[in-house]
């Protein structure tokens, strides 16, 4: 029960920080961003790497939850949709940062 709790209460978090994201309110939580430079951040268009960042925060929530209701149902079969939303995510992030970078040389 106690560890079921603590992956609910990450998963909220998680999906707080996703809303948070998709709005573009709050720190960018994108490795593009923390490492540009200062001068770089002033000029960068935010918006693709907001909705990438709420998108895999979405997932992880997701992945969280449904590891939270699979201790608490007992159901081992739900991790299976678990690492399937895993490998979606990665997928994901792959293909997105090699489409932004490509927008970006346009």
């Amino acid at each position: 029960m106690i560890v079921a709790g603590a992956l609910f209460i990450v998963s909220l978090f998680l999906f707080i920080l996703s809303i948070r994201s998709f709005l573009e309110k709050g720190f960018l939580f994108n490795n593009a961003y923390i490492y540009a430079s200062k001068k770089e951040r002033e000029t960068m268009n935010k918006k693709p790497y907001y909705r990438q960042t709420a998108v895999i925060f979405f997932c992880m929530g997701m992945v969280f939850l449904l590891l939270g209701v699979a201790i608490l149902m007992d159901a081992g079969w739900i991790t299976y949709i678990a690492e399937a939303v895993i490998v979606i995510m990665l997928i994901y992030a792959i293909v997105s940062s090699i489409a932004i970078e490509k927008r970006k040389k346009r």
